[in-house]
């Protein structure tokens, strides 16, 4: 799946990203004709959750579409889930409620919207993408970016107390690889970690050690200065 970079999918032509508004543009029709026949007195009782479900739906596809955040990453995987769990329940009715034919056309046009929706909102809630990242935190990818363009390899270590670091970075094709040391003894830990956009290695830098990307760029900008 194609990364969405900065309100725009990186790379794609603007056909492509036509067609995404027109899907979105489709999705937000459909939903409109389920809340109208709602009103009109249609649709199966089970109607109610599944708009309910189609508005959140809505705006997360709008949100992926465009290429801006809404509510938050850890909102949308789960709620993809719950949209898989929906569309299991209404093809077990489907097959074992022997339906109405109006009550059949409801949980079959729910299914058409509801099984690409979950696919795309998951992607859409994977934190690696540079919508989810700050103004901050996509200036410090950028710095560090810009640090690998001279450098093979980027290591900071700090041993104060009470959060002892060490993180290493590397560049392996279009990833970033980060190996963090932290703590001291039986109680340090190690593991590594990979990314594809250099915000959200920045994020987790300074989330998970106690370093800040000024540390990087001050000891490699250091390195680099003339004695």
């Amino acid at each position: 799946m194609t990364q969405i970079r900065n309100g725009n999918r990186g790379g794609e032509p603007m056909n492509l990203q036509r067609a995404y508004i027109l899907l979105a543009i489709f999705y937000t029709g459909l939903l409109a004709l389920g809340i109208l026949a709602m009103i009109l007195g249609g649709g199966p009782p089970l109607a109610l959750f599944q708009l309910a479900l189609g508005c959140v739906a809505i705006a997360g596809l709008w949100g992926y579409f465009l290429g801006r955040p809404v509510m938050n990453c850890r909102t949308w995987r789960p709620f993809a889930g719950l949209l898989v769990v929906s569309m299991l329940a209404q093809l077990w009715l489907v097959v074992s409620a022997s339906p109405s034919s109006g009550e059949l056309t409801w949980l079959l046009a729910s299914l058409v919207f509801t099984a690409p929706s979950a696919v795309l909102l998951f992607h859409y809630g994977q934190r690696d993408q540079d919508l989810w990242a700050t103004p901050d935190e996509r200036q410090g990818g950028q710095a560090l970016a810009a640090l690998l363009e001279q450098q093979q390899e980027l290591e900071v270590d700090r041993q104060q107390a009470p959060r002892p670091a060490s993180v290493r970075i590397t560049r392996e094709g279009d990833h970033y690889r980060a190996r963090v040391m932290r703590g001291q003894g039986e109680a340090a830990e190690q593991f590594v970690r990979r990314f594809q956009r250099p915000a959200t290695l920045a994020f987790f830098i300074e989330r998970f050690t106690c370093l800040e990307i000024g540390d990087f760029v001050a000891k490699y900008r250091n390195e680099d200065e003339p004695a």
